[in-house]
């Protein structure tokens, strides 16, 4: 984490810091925001992939210092953006030297990282949190705010808007489970739960939070489908020791419609989350139609 990366107890490497917020600090440190075109930051690092999102989706690429090295990890959904972009610890000598005008972050660094950069005299973005459709829109236009490009926020925004909108959710809802390979879901409170209402559907998982799945109510009672995460992920394979390889599970989710969601498109709250939904949606659609063929 950033307290330890900060290596206080090196005394070369703390006078050079110290030093360095000193200089920095008695700059005039631009500030995040605005339509002015002159105040928008070109020297932007970030933290972590979850800020790597917005920031290269957002920004031009020749404002971009640095990103996270898991920028271009499968679970990140503007890898190929990422591609070529030097990547950069969250280590405090390693972003200061790079002479940002603007971190951004949602927990790269750890929790004091924000308070130091500023106190270095550079201004520092955290990402915000989610937990509806509404707060990634929120988000997304606070972002383009703070980043200078507040056009481009609010064309990600009007485009969740029209996605949103095209999705048919009439008729009778049909229960779906949210599962990973190690046999986790969610109910109410979770982004997941919002994803799966956003697609007109009812979540299976009645139980707030995340859990194991419900094995024994899937001995008496089946979802209509399935919405399945990470399954395609090298990174996440299943767990032998998860409710997911118990025999009710394998056989009460058997032969089901199959939502087969990417990783990348739940990896952060953002506005990616609409190729979920979308998916979800469209298995949804064909699983009626097949009903109502019969």
């Amino acid at each position: 984490m950033f307290s330890s990366d900060l290596s206080y107890g090196n005394p070369v490497i703390r006078a050079a810091l110290i030093t360095l917020s000193l200089l920095c600090g008695a700059c005039s440190a631009p500030q995040p925001a605005g339509n002015d075109a002159a105040a928008r930051p070109t020297r932007i690092v970030s933290l972590d992939f979850c800020a790597d999102q917005y920031v290269l989706k957002l920004k031009d690429r020749a404002d971009i210092l640095a990103v996270s090295a898991d920028a271009t990890a499968p679970f990140s959904y503007m890898k190929a953006a990422a591609r070529g972009i030097p990547a950069v610890r969250s280590v405090a000598e390693d972003v200061l030297i790079l002479e940002p005008d603007l971190i951004v972050r949602s927990y790269g660094g750890g929790p004091n990282a924000a308070a130091f950069f500023q106190s270095a005299g550079v201004p520092v973005i955290n990402v915000g949190w989610a937990g509806d459709i509404d707060g990634i829109m929120r988000v997304t236009a606070d972002m383009g705010e703070a980043l200078g490009e507040p056009e481009r926020a609010r064309a990600i925004i009007d485009d969740m808007s029209q996605r949103l909108g095209a999705i048919k959710t009439g008729g009778p809802s049909q229960d779906a489970l949210y599962l990973t390979p190690t046999g986790v879901t969610t109910g109410e409170g979770s982004l997941v739960h919002e994803m799966l209402l956003a697609a007109g559907l009812s979540n299976f998982q009645t139980d707030p939070g995340w859990r194991s799945l419900p094995l024994e109510r899937l001995v008496y009672e089946k979802p209509g489908l399935i919405a399945a995460a990470f399954f395609g992920s090298p990174i996440n394979n299943k767990d032998a020791w998860g409710s997911m390889a118990h025999p009710v599970a394998q056989t009460a989710i058997r032969g089901l419609p199959t939502a087969e969601l990417e990783g990348a498109w739940t990896s952060c709250g953002a506005w990616f989350l609409m190729d979920a939904i979308e998916a979800l949606a469209q298995t949804a659609a064909l699983n009626s139609d097949t009903h109502n063929a019969r």
